[in-house]
């Protein structure tokens, strides 16, 4: 049996990774063959011309442009909230905090981590509805809404990603411009976190490709069909996710289910061009710094 471990093991774990690579494969091929009689410009901008609805002169109303151009303004508003947030808690995790409080505030970030999205989601529109009946009567769901309940779906993986980045600094380069007479202060800014930044900076891509694939948040805080391009943070909004699930489930013909495979394609995309952003700038800065 011990002669016997030792050879399955191996086997196993290739088998393992044949079976997911074919998974991934299977639906990226179901994805793009559904989403090709579709593609073309008239799928992103319909009847309006394309330079007309780049520079926002006309609504597309009958094309993928708005749900396109509000995922992505949703998911820079979402991140622009929670960085400064989920970087300055992890920072106060990892240099400033006392034992017991530090594992008081873990247990609350990872509590906040497990949440279901649906659950954040509702609770924002609660939120919303108060404000409503009780103090602004104008409030209602919309994209900064949204941008909020995203926000506090992904700070927990900014606060984690920050704190084992700095906790898992070099004890020498931790010590050394301390010693050299720097304040706690300068030896955080200066030299910590410029050594550390592209681990953070990993966490902040993979946070926005975590806004950019959520439906259940937005389904309850302000996306709504054919809302076009939103002209405020307090309007309603499309987006990508939604506009997948409602074409799913409520097509009439085949052209609009190839549309919503479209979509499904465009959002992968987005996805990995952001996992790929991040493993780029991760080898990029941690290249530089270490060549300093």
């Amino acid at each position: 049996m011990k002669r016997i471990i030792p050879m399955i093991l191996p086997l196993y774990a290739w088998l393992c990774a044949l079976v997911l690579t074919g998974a991934v494969a299977f639906m990226a091929f179901h994805l793009l063959r559904g989403a090709l009689p579709a593609c073309s410009t008239r799928l992103i901008f319909g009847d309006t011309a394309v330079i007309d609805a780049i520079l926002l002169r006309r609504q597309v109303f009958d094309g993928l442009f708005p749900a396109l151009f509000g995922t992505l303004t949703l998911v820079i508003a979402a991140v622009t909230i929670a960085l400064p947030l989920g970087v300055g808690a992890g920072i106060y995790l990892a240099e400033y905090a006392g034992t017991t409080t530090r594992r008081l505030l873990m247990i609350c970030f990872d509590l906040l981590a497990s949440i279901p999205s649906i659950v954040i989601g509702l609770a924002g529109f609660a939120v919303v509805m108060l404000l409503h009946r009780d103090f602004y009567r104008q409030a209602s769901a919309c994209l900064l809404l949204s941008a909020i309940c995203l926000a506090f779906l992904v700070t927990p993986y900014l606060v984690r990603s920050t704190q084992t980045a700095l906790e898992q600094t070099e004890p020498t380069l931790r010590s050394a411009a301390i010693v050299l007479g720097a304040s706690k202060l300068q030896n955080l800014f200066l030299v910590l976190l410029p050594h550390r930044i592209n681990v953070i900076a990993s966490g902040v891509f993979l946070a926005l490709g975590r806004c950019a694939e959520d439906t259940a948040v937005i389904m309850l805080t302000g996306v709504v069909v054919a809302a076009g391009v939103p002209s405020s943070p307090g309007s309603p909004y499309e987006a990508l996710p939604f506009f997948i699930y409602y074409i799913s489930s409520q097509y009439s013909d085949k052209a609009e289910l190839s549309s919503g495979y479209a979509a499904a394609v465009m959002l992968v995309l987005i996805c990995a061009i952001l996992l790929l952003g991040a493993f780029v700038l991760q080898r990029q800065l941690g290249g530089r710094l270490f060549k300093r």
